[in-house]
């Protein structure tokens, strides 16, 4: 990216946390040419984020709700990036906005 210097600059993002590896199955809904919900899984997980697997391609900025199956995670998120993923279609990063609930449900033993 040029900045009006004739220097190239490179800007890289780095999380603030780090993600979890952990498949959680999620529901998620609202996007705009496939309506109906997908049930499929994350990969990993963080307090602001997640990645989840898809059959369907997402644009960046694309709004989406994210609901776990079981326990009571819920949460209208933004699509960050979308790529293919071999054998399952795309891996997207999600940015979530107003998070609700736990991802998972508590054991019985506790």
């Amino acid at each position: 990216m040029t900045l009006g210097t004739g220097v190239e600059k490179t800007y890289t993002t780095s999380r603030c946390e780090t993600r979890i590896p952990m498949e959680v199955g999620v529901h998620i809904s609202g996007h705009a040419t496939l309506p109906g919900r997908e049930t499929t899984f994350t990969e990993n997980v963080s307090s602001r984020g997640a990645r989840v697997l898809s059959n369907r391609r997402w644009k960046t900025n694309d709004r989406l709700i994210l609901a776990t199956l079981a326990g009571s995670f819920c949460s209208t998120a933004r699509v960050t990036y979308c790529e293919g993923a071999p054998e399952t279609g795309f891996a997207v990063g999600l940015e979530l906005l107003d998070p609700t609930g736990d991802w998972l449900i508590a054991s019985p033993l506790q």
